[in-house]
């Protein structure tokens, strides 16, 4: 039985349908309009403590990157609106974000079990990441539970909160430890192939049956030299029926130096497609 406390019926003005799921500090419901019936997803953020004001400069900053989106793969944001202490002035004491409503699952509940199907998914990926680069938007957190793949096979990148424009160097670590870059983990500049670095992460992990990349967060400072040498097995070590070029792709993406990563996603759909289901290579 759930612990969680009963959704409200209302919020911000949309009639609450159902609870989707919890965020960083946030939770995520499926709601109405109630004037035309249209089902959006909102994301509700509540800071409790000074130190969670970053989670409201996450869906701020998500609103902004998102809300000229066109591209399929990519869900826009449609409007966020902040409550303050003192009405205009104070601090935020709520926010909530209203979202395009994706009808999918992330990767990590529902990953296809066959090789050509993954590699589908992945191209996609990239097309979207593609698109959110043409923006000079940079991901910065792709990883299988930002990822949503729907029946009919269509795949939308979300979660937009640690996004910045390339060429950022941000003051404090951002990213997930098992999919972040080491320039990300270094506070370094940030450029397209960081976005290349988690994308080679997150398809490293589904083709090797969720293994996760040694990366400098997850592995001791003693034992980073494994991250820089690559020192681990590559996806074909693990899964024999991974393509000896494929696996070289995903290695190459995990390159500790950014100039040796592939420097953009045409790139990768390039060397992708052939292992897809309309491809013609097998091994």
């Amino acid at each position: 039985m759930s612990s969680l406390p009963p959704p409200p019926k209302t919020l911000f003005g949309y009639d609450v349908v159902e609870r989707l799921g919890e965020g960083a500090h946030s939770a995520i419901y499926v709601v109405s309009a109630r004037k035309t019936g249209q089902l959006y997803a909102l994301k509700h953020v509540v800071p409790t403590e000074p130190k969670h004001v970053r989670f409201i400069e996450q869906i701020q900053t998500e609103f902004a990157v998102s809300r000229t989106f066109r591209h399929p793969g990519l869900r826009k944001c449609i409007a966020l609106t902040l409550r303050k202490k003192y009405w205009l002035f104070g601090p935020v004491t709520e926010a909530a974000m209203v979202m395009e409503l994706v009808d999918g699952v992330p990767l990590d509940v529902d990953l296809p079990a066959e090789l050509p199907a993954v590699v589908d998914v992945f191209v996609k990926v990239a097309a979207a990441l593609g698109a959110l680069h043409h923006y000079r938007y940079l991901h910065c957190d792709t990883k299988p539970n930002n990822i949503l793949r729907d029946r009919h096979g269509a795949v939308r990148v979300i979660d937009f909160g640690q996004a910045c424009l390339a060429g950022t160097r941000k003051e404090r670590i951002q990213g997930t430890p098992d999919f972040i870059a080491p320039e990300q983990a270094l506070c370094q500049t940030l450029e397209y192939p960081t976005d290349v670095y988690n994308f080679g992460a997150t398809l490293y992990w589904a083709l090797t049956g969720g293994q996760r990349v040694p990366t400098m967060m997850n592995v001791s400072k003693d034992e980073r030299q494994v991250v820089r040498d690559q020192k681990y097995p590559a996806p074909a070590d693990l899964n024999p029926k991974v393509p000896p070029a494929l696996s070289k792709l995903v290695m190459e993406c995990l390159k500790v130096a950014p100039a040796y990563r592939p420097q953009s996603m045409d790139e990768i759909i390039q060397r992708l497609t052939p292992y897809g289901t309309g491809g013609a290579a097998k091994r």
